[in-house]
């Protein structure tokens, strides 16, 4: 076939049916990708680059910027050199010298990291990447995990096998950014909705649920990070190989099919055999095969296996630890379906969603408005719109969200209650009413806490002004007024006089409505200042035992309010003090009768010991459970969904690092611009994320509540001393605008 440029050469890639064991009338065939110019991202490189030429985001001559160890460097370099631009590349000491030679023969830069980050590889190269988009004017970048037109590439792909076999039953792919397998499959299952779509996944990697196992030696499939662009709803199953067993199955796949191969190529394959040697009679089975074997020669090649190789896989429930050749069915159609009573509408609330899906959940959101969640569109969970404050009209929606209930449960404070009613009714796990009570309304905790002896402020609890001044002076100044039932650190206030505590008071019973639209308790709390340094325990309650997963120092704006500022996880404590910690929120939730499920209990250390500020029955907010990921490996949003749907636990940590968190906030009153200097504290060596949450345009002010917060900065490093270094960096350079609000 002929093409007026090398670039037009990309795809049209040869179709092969294998030969393999498989009963009379099965068809296995292999699309040959690895027989592009270079692999087969070089259609994700072709679609993103001339979409971003055509959209004006890359200028003629601009200089293009990946970050990739494998074939989606090749098929930039060749897509981006072919067309005038100067192309870097960010890599790891992973990529082989025959890739790499193949780069800088087309003229290509090569960046090499010298380490990974608690995230692996990826993030290493991704902070390596955010100094080169700092350093090139106009550099663009394609952002190959998260930009739409990477799955969009494959629908050729699929047109192409409509093409040549008309239909196709079974379709088997790796997964690492989520694009080649996604994309085909979506386009294909819009003309066959019957298709069986099978994912193959790598032992160590995070993207079907496992923990992350940063040393495994497979590339081009598996991943440290969860892309955007994988679509969990469109699989069926999905496999797990070894090292050992890809690499073997590679070996296979030349020495048997005569098809010199990459590692990817060799686990689809391994799992192709195994399809047909069960599939029906007349079954077509079709194995997307992505690159070649070269730059494998003197690794996969020359490998030996360890150990035994498993020859046929072990079938376990989605969100089983494996560490061989094991599989999970996903049926996409009647998945189990988890109800979500709301959501909080920042950090964990549209994740959770997300990792729902991941487990092979169908998420339902009940929502009174839904367009309070930002980004719940690209969660592509299903909404149902209810009046979430009436139990009935939640148990009908609940009711009819499907057939296959598996639990229900919430990231909000606001709807624990309203959650645990709507449990019972279902006859599903839930908490008791009266814990979620409890920990929604902090005059019951305190009582639970008194009549346990566990320690906390002395309190006065006030339902009227008249018993104001009685329950400040009973307490003593300074003292610290909060609503009962607050959330966020909102109208919390300490208190250095009567006639400020008493106006708190006041301005608490005033309120008829929180921020959800709820009616208020319509009691403030009178409590005792009690000094000492914060911290929060995250907890794990599963069969009777509340385990602590650790311990989190946290750090607040400066009085009159409490606003968190920062996080370090974990708190730099001595053992006995950690030790005590844990001891007392256990006691705490004891008292409350709090037995399942995630809980955040705020603590102060005094002199005297520990003493309890709160107990939120939900994840800690403020990105914590990012920071806990990011230091031990333990995913608490994936063991709340979990726990929810009645699935094992996993809270042993497989990495030891330290992470912490910076809020940004603004400093005067006015309106909101913009912040600056997101670039460069992005490339700041430990800094893991810099997100921004200010929409331009907002009134903002000194920190008074959590709402006032901008966004964060996250980093990872090996000590407390150098996280902090690392968060001082980045919020030295980063900026938060405002010029005056008028009026």
């Amino acid at each position: 076939m002929r093409h007026d440029t090398l670039v037009d050469a990309i795809g049209n890639t040869p179709l092969v049916r294998l030969r393999v064991e498989a009963p009379e009338g099965v068809e296995v065939h292999a699309k040959l990708e690895l027989l592009n110019p270079y692999a087969m991202k070089d259609r994700v490189a072709r679609r993103v680059i001339l979409e971003a030429r055509r959209s004006g985001a890359l200028r003629d001559g601009a200089p293009i910027v990946e970050s990739s160890s494998g074939t989606m460097a090749l098929g930039v370099a060749l897509v981006g050199t072919y067309l005038g631009h100067p192309v870097h590349i960010v890599t790891d000491p992973r990529i082989d010298s025959v890739t790499l030679a193949k780069l800088e023969a087309m003229g290509c830069e090569v960046h090499v990291v010298e380490a990974m980050t608690a995230q692996g590889w990826q993030s290493a190269r991704l902070e390596r990447l955010a100094d080169l988009m700092r350093d090139l004017p106009g550099a663009w970048w394609p952002q190959q995990y998260s930009n739409p037109d990477n799955p969009a590439a494959y629908r050729t792909l699929a047109a192409e096998l409509v093409e040549d076999l008309g239909t196709v039953d079974v379709l088997v792919g790796s997964v690492g950014s989520g694009g080649s397998l996604c994309g085909t499959s979506a386009a294909l299952l819009e003309s066959s909705p019957d298709l069986k779509v099978v994912g193959v996944d790598c032992v160590g990697s995070v993207l079907f649920g496992q923990p992350d196992v940063a040393t495994r030696k497979q590339s081009g499939l598996g991943n440290s990070l969860h892309p955007e662009n994988i679509d969990h709803r469109l699989f069926d199953e999905v496999h797990w190989l070894s090292d050992d067993e890809a690499f073997e199955a590679t070996r296979s796949l030349a020495r048997e099919q005569k098809i010199f191969a990459g590692n990817t190529s060799g686990s689809v394959y391994r799992v192709l055999t195994h399809l047909a040697a069960h599939a029906a009679p007349g079954t077509r089975i079709v194995g997307i095969m992505p690159d070649r074997g070269d730059r494998y020669a003197d690794t996969v090649y020359r490998h030996r296996s360890s150990g035994p190789v498993a020859t046929t896989p072990v079938e376990v429930p989605l969100g089983t630890t494996v560490a061989t050749w094991s599989y999970a069915s996903i049926p996409r159609r009647d998945r189990p379906v988890l109800v979500f009573v709301e959501s909080n509408t920042t950090g964990t609330g549209m994740l959770a969603l997300r990792t729902a899906t991941r487990l092979g959940f169908a998420p339902v959101l009940l929502a009174k408005d839904p367009g309070r969640y930002q980004g719940l569109d690209a969660t592509r969970c299903e909404t149902v719109v209810c009046d979430t404050e009436d139990d009935a009209a939640v148990r009908a929606a609940a009711s009819a969200a499907g057939r296959n209930l598996a639990g229900t449960t919430t990231t909000s404070d606001f709807y624990l209650a309203h959650t645990a009613r709507l449990a019972r009714a279902l006859g599903l796990p839930g908490h008791a009413d009266e814990a979620a009570a409890a920990c929604r309304d902090k005059s019951l905790t305190r009582a639970a806490l008194r009549d346990a002896g566990v320690g906390q402020p002395r309190h006065a609890v006030v339902d009227d002004e008249g018993g104001a001044a009685s329950a400040v002076a009973s307490v003593g100044l300074p003292c610290v007024v909060k609503p009962a039932d607050g959330s966020g650190s909102q109208d919390v206030r300490w208190c250095g006089d009567e006639a400020t505590a008493l106006a708190q008071v006041t301005l608490i019973l005033a309120g008829t409505e929180n921020v959800r639209g709820q009616a208020r308790a319509g009691k403030a709390l009178v409590e005792e200042f009690v000094e000492g340094p914060e911290y929060s325990l995250e907890m794990f309650c599963a069969d009777g035992e509340a385990v602590c997963v650790g311990v989190t120092q946290r750090t607040s704006t400066e009085l009159p309010y409490f606003v968190e500022t920062g996080h370090l996880f974990p708190a730099a404590l001595p053992s006995a003090a950690r030790a005590e910690l844990a001891e007392t929120a256990r006691h705490a939730l004891k008292a409350i009768g709090f037995e399942r499920g995630p809980a955040h209990v705020e603590a102060r250390l005094t002199a005297a010991g520990p003493v309890v500020m709160e107990i939120n029955g939900r994840l800690a907010g403020g990105m914590i459970p990012e920071l806990v990921r990011a230091a031990t490996g333990i995913d608490l949003m994936d063991q709340q969904i979990r726990a929810a749907t009645g699935r094992p636990l996993r809270l042993v940590a497989d990495r030891a690092r330290c992470a912490g968190l910076r809020f940004l906030t603004a400093s005067d009153h006015g309106r909101l611009t913009g912040v600056t200097g997101t670039a460069e504290a992005a490339g700041i060596p430990g800094v893991e994320s810099v997100v921004t949450t200010g929409t331009p345009g907002r009134l903002v002010r000194p920190p008074q509540d959590a709402y006032d917060r901008l966004g964060h900065v996250i980093a990872v490093a090996d000590t407390p001393q150098e996280v902090d270094a690392a968060l001082d960096r980045a919020m030295a350079v980063l900026r938060v605008e405002t010029v005056p609000a008028a009026g």
